[in-house]
C-alpha cells in the first residue's frame, strides 16, 4: 500500500437555520474546490446574536483532502 499525505483546513459554515445546516455548507463550498475529501470534524459551534435572537448558526469544521503538492 501508498503512503499518502492528507492536508487539513479550516472553514467556517453558516446558516440561519442550524449548526448541521451550517456544516454541511462548508463541506459543500470545500467540496467545489478540493478532490477527494476524506473526513469532515465539527470543531466548534457558535451562534451570531442581535438583540437577544439567533441571527445565524456558524459551525467551524475541519476538512482533509489528499495532498498533491507541486502539481
Amino acid at each position: 500500500m501508498a503512503e499518502s499525505v492528507y492536508k487539513v483546513i479550516e472553514l467556517i459554515g453558516t446558516s440561519t437555520e442550524s449548526w448541521e445546516k451550517a456544516a454541511a455548507a462548508a463541506v459543500k463550498r470545500a467540496a467545489e474546490t478540493l478532490r477527494e475529501l476524506r473526513v469532515a470534524e465539527v470543531s466548534q459551534l457558535d451562534m451570531q446574536m442581535k438583540d437577544g435572537k439567533i441571527q445565524s448558526y456558524r459551525a467551524k469544521v475541519k476538512l482533509s483532502f489528499k495532498y498533491e503538492g507541486g502539481k
